[in-house]
């Protein structure tokens, strides 16, 4: 016997370990399907509420606002379903309501029908994203105890698999906008439907291993969980972290470059890192760091990544060298994102309660999501404060700093 880098024992395996199962195989390629269907439509959901149907500013952003709640607000419902009908129809009913948003959103054309179709589409994902991670994560320990690896290494694929749709999907989106934003929508339901249909076809009834739950009370046992609740919030401010790619880069760019046009390459960039590097990363800090000390490392990378911008800032270059401080925060926030992203799904079936992964899985989405509406609520109001220019920097690279003090202190 040895010991993984999670501190479980792992059987001894020759080469790279034990292939992966054909029910991890499609999980993976579910989150690479799931994301080429929504990056294909939603990275132009705003452009077209404001120029084709005419809403106002704030109405966009408020409608934007609500398709995040719907998704990531009640992934905790889709979680705790998933514990008690079992993956499959959760998981094929998400499908069928992602479908029909989509297709919806494509005609429609008054308010009401766009917040129904959005709030639909939202929906969709917290009913299938927690199901198809819980089980991925269940089924990577499975991995690891029987002698594949480490079990960060499978959720690390997944990121990988996950990010490629989100690259691959606004390059399918864009061509076809060529023709209107309805054959995007409709293409991304089209992609929804061979999804349903692989996974009706190939997803099994009943997965060997999983006991369905029965009984109630394990929100009340997950909010008693102070250990996951510290976990969730070192999450969340990770999270919150990375949401400054939407809110305090763009100003950072359009202030250096004069537009917002070089944010497409940044975030290329991110892509890319994150589809060669993340699985290397992970195959490293999984020999040499345990989860606590790779999360640190993360949230180190994370806080530089933000001082590069502060200790540039009162410089106040543009052009070409006032967008490499910009870059920098981008390739250390990557960095930081690779090694904090999958410890953090990997440690959560360690802090579960026997038979609630899926409502754990969903809950570290929900918390750290509330922690980042509120946290980019004060973000905003820290940016159009007037103070010098550093200061929001400096004030961002202390939020992942104090998170490493929220980490539990043993696996």
């Amino acid at each position: 016997m040895t010991h993984t880098s999670t501190g479980r024992p792992a059987k001894v395996s020759g080469g790279r370990g034990a292939p992966l199962s054909p029910l991890l195989r499609l999980l993976i390629l579910t989150q690479l399907a799931f994301n080429i269907g929504f990056f294909a439509v939603l990275p132009f959901l705003s452009e077209h509420l404001g120029g084709a149907i005419g809403m106002a500013g704030w109405l966009v952003g408020f409608v934007l606002g609500l398709r995040t709640f719907s998704q990531q607000g009640l992934f905790v419902v889709g979680g705790a379903l998933a514990d008690r009908y079992g993956i499959r129809p959760v998981v094929l009913a998400g499908c069928v309501l992602r479908i029909a948003g989509f297709a919806w959103l494509g005609f429609a054309e008054r308010t009401w029908a766009v917040v129904g179709a959005v709030l639909l589409i939202g929906f969709a994902a917290a009913l299938f994203s927690p199901a198809v991670e819980s089980e991925v994560a269940r089924q990577a320990v499975t991995w690891e105890e029987e002698g594949g690896g480490d079990r960060t290494r499978v959720l690390a694929l997944f990121t990988v698999a996950g990010q490629a749709g989100a690259f691959v999907g606004p390059l399918l989106g864009a061509l076809l906008l060529a023709v209107d934003f309805r054959t995007a929508c409709l293409a991304g339901a089209g992609v929804f439907v061979l999804v349903l249909a692989g996974h009706a076809w190939l997803l099994p009834q009943h997965i060997p291993g999983r006991a369905r739950v029965r009984a109630r009370g394990g929100a009340r046992l997950l909010l008693r969980n102070r250990r996951f609740l510290a976990l969730c919030c070192a999450y969340g401010a990770y999270l919150l972290a990375y949401n400054q790619l939407y809110l305090a880069l763009p100003a950072e760019v359009e202030r250096a470059a004069g537009s917002q046009a070089p944010l497409a390459w940044l975030f290329a960039l991110s892509s890319l890192l994150v589809v060669t590097a993340q699985l290397p990363v992970t195959r490293w800090a999984g020999e040499r760091l345990a989860p606590r000390r790779s999360m640190v490392a993360g949230l180190t990378l994370i806080a530089a990544g933000f001082a590069v911008v502060a200790l540039a800032r009162p410089a106040g270059w543009t052009g070409t060298s006032g967008l490499v401080p910009a870059a920098g925060f981008v390739v250390l926030l990557t960095l930081g994102q690779m090694l904090v992203a999958p410890v953090a799904r990997a440690w959560v079936p360690d802090l579960a309660e026997e038979g609630r992964l899926g409502l754990y899985t969903g809950a570290l989405s929900s918390v750290s999501g509330l922690i980042v509406l509120a946290g980019s609520s004060a973000t905003g109001l820290l940016l159009d404060s007037g103070l010098p220019p550093a200061v929001p920097w400096l004030v961002l690279a202390v939020v992942p700093l104090a998170a490493v003090g929220l980490l539990p202190r043993r696996h």
